[in-house]
Formats: C-alpha cells, structure tokens, sequence
C-alpha cells in the first residue's frame, strides 16, 4: 500500500472534488432527457384522450340503442317512410352497403345516392361513428364515387369498377 503524506492526502482530496465539480458541469443530455419525457406524457395524454372520446362515442351509440323498444324495428320504418316519399333509392347497389346498412343509412336520414355525396369529411366521420363503422370505412370504400355514378345512372360502371 502507498503511504501518502498529510499534504499528499489533502491534494488527492482536493483532486476528486474537484473531478466531481467539474462532473456536474460538463454533464450534458440531462435537459434532453427531461423534454423527452415530457413530449412522451404529452403524446400518451393525447393518446388517452381520443380513446376517451371513442369510448364515449360507442357508450352513446349503446345507451341509443337500448333506449329503442324491443321487438320493434326502427331502422325499417325510415326506409318506408323515405320509399313513399319517393326520395329513396337503392343504397344496396353501393359496395359495401347491404339491406341493414341500407336501413341504419336511412334511420340516420340518408335515403338517396345525392345525400351520401353530399357528406363532409366531418359528416363522414360522425356517420361512421353513430354506424359503429371503423374510421375511414366511407373513404376507403368510395361510397360517395359510387354514389356519383349511380345518381347518374351508370350502373354497369359501378359493378366493372366497384364489383
């Protein structure tokens, strides 16, 4: 072992402290690390908010449909009612819609190929929502292409395109 006088110790002292010091002022990231963690927390808060939201959409969907009597068929009533009116057509011919679609379409007040054309992105978006369609669905399936051609009468346009 190395034998150190007093005067020896106190510069070996002096020294670590010294490193030590020097240590903590010349320590870099530790900013980078804190705004990291908070653009984590910022992302997560985001995050859990939209799943929020998708909840309290599907609760509202559900609490809407419980409230509908039982045995009753509400959706069937609209497409009768739009059918005597003569405002309704056949949202069938449109891929992706079948006859409960087609009845759910008209409850929510869409009976023709002119007011599926008609909707917004935000409409959209509402629409797949109350439907409990995934996000996208509409755009993704190109109702409102589909909805143009019909209206205009190119049925076999539709079918050679849309299958």
């Amino acid at each position: 072992m190395m034998n150190l006088t007093s005067d020896e110790w106190v510069y070996v002292t002096f020294l670590l402290l010294l490193a030590f010091v020097v240590g903590l002022l010349v320590r870099g990231g530790s900013g980078k690390w804190k705004r990291a963690l908070a653009r984590e927390r910022e992302a997560h808060a985001a995050l859990r908010a939209d799943h929020e939201a998708r909840i309290a959409a599907a609760n509202a969907r559900i609490a809407e449909l419980e409230r509908q009597l039982p045995g009753a068929d509400p959706l069937a009533g609209g497409a009768i009612a739009a059918a005597a009116a003569g405002r309704h057509d056949d949202l069938t011919l449109i891929r992706g819609i079948d006859r409960d679609g087609e009845a759910r379409l008209n409850a929510a007040g869409i009976h023709g190929y002119r007011a599926i054309e008609a909707l917004s992105a935000e409409e959209e978006a509402a629409l797949e929502g109350r439907l409990g369609f995934a996000p996208g669905r509409i755009a993704n399936e190109q109702w409102r292409e589909q909805a143009a051609l019909l209206r205009a009468g190119k049925i076999d346009e539709v079918r050679a395109r849309y299958g």
